[in-house]
């Protein structure tokens, strides 16, 4: 009889642990992936930003001196990330492949201009930014327009600001609801030893003495869990890099090693403090408020 409720009770020990673990390593995995979503929001909205386009054209009187002086320009610009020239043959062939059909033979010429099409530093794509580069291009004389999707700039700036607040939330969100779930946790494993606890309490033991070995045992289980989550969150990062190459997702290592010993630290951190204070309550109870 003895023997099967020691089983019983070593059972109920094992799922009070194995549900701190898992509940933990989901909260920590979850945290992990927030980190990495973090890092990497603004190199995703920086190159998205880089990808817009601002086509500087030349007037048809323009020579080879003048374009190779712009180039010249735009390589030691600051918020220039890169830039190619594109002649009007270029662009004629371009819009004869975009439409199916060669216009020049019903024009008789190409109506097109040569010019340059640039991508300018994430930074630097804002409207105020953007529009002084605008003027500047065009107080070059031989500069025919100047054109760019001003309402996609707008859109991009306005959204990426949304995104970065709604970002700031959900981590703080998140971050309530994992010390939460890991206090709930820690709490209701400790709650089966609440008598153990009143018993040494009782006998002298100091509150020190009684809560260093529960310290101890959740600090493992979160360690356990932080690997956990560590080995899983090193999983997705390579499925997502082998799977979604375009996304670059593995080239800050330092940050992706600092994002995954936080997420280790994180997991040590909170079983300490949330063991510490369910402890300290159990402590302070009245024998009677123990049924």
């Amino acid at each position: 009889m003895s023997s099967s409720f020691e089983k019983f009770q070593k059972r109920r020990l094992l799922s009070s642990y194995f549900s701190v673990v898992l509940s933990m390593f989901l909260v920590l995995f979850l945290l992990g992936i927030l980190g990495f979503f973090v890092i990497n929001s603004k190199r995703l909205s920086d190159d998205f930003k880089e990808e817009i386009v601002m086509t500087v054209f030349f007037k048809a009187e323009a020579t080879d001196s003048v374009t190779t002086a712009f180039a010249q320009e735009l390589k030691a610009a600051r918020f220039v990330k890169s830039s190619e020239f594109v002649t009007k043959e270029q662009a004629a062939k371009q819009h004869t492949e975009v439409i199916g059909e060669d216009f020049m033979t019903f024009l008789g010429a190409n109506p097109l201009l040569n010019s340059f099409d640039i991508h300018l530093k994430a930074d630097y794509i804002d409207t105020e930014n953007i529009r002084k580069i605008e003027s500047s291009f065009r107080t070059n004389e031989m500069v025919a327009d100047v054109v760019y999707d001003k309402q996609l700039v707008s859109l991009v700036n306005d959204n990426i600001k949304n995104i970065s607040m709604w970002m700031l939330i959900i981590s703080g969100i998140l971050a309530l609801i994992a010390m939460l779930l890991i206090n709930s946790s820690m709490r209701l494993s400790i709650y089966s030893h609440r008598f153990i606890i009143k018993t040494m309490q009782m006998v002298g033991a100091t509150k020190s003495f009684i809560r260093k070995p529960f310290i101890w045992q959740s600090i493992k289980l979160g360690f356990i869990a932080a690997v956990l989550a560590v080995l899983a969150l090193i999983g997705t990062l390579f499925y997502v890099n082998t799977n979604f190459p375009g996304l670059h997702i593995m080239e800050d290592q330092l940050l992706i090693g600092a994002v995954l010993l936080g997420v280790l630290l994180l997991g040590i951190l909170l079983s300490w403090i949330s063991t510490f204070f369910a402890t300290q309550r159990f402590l302070n109870l009245r024998t009677d408020d123990l049924y």
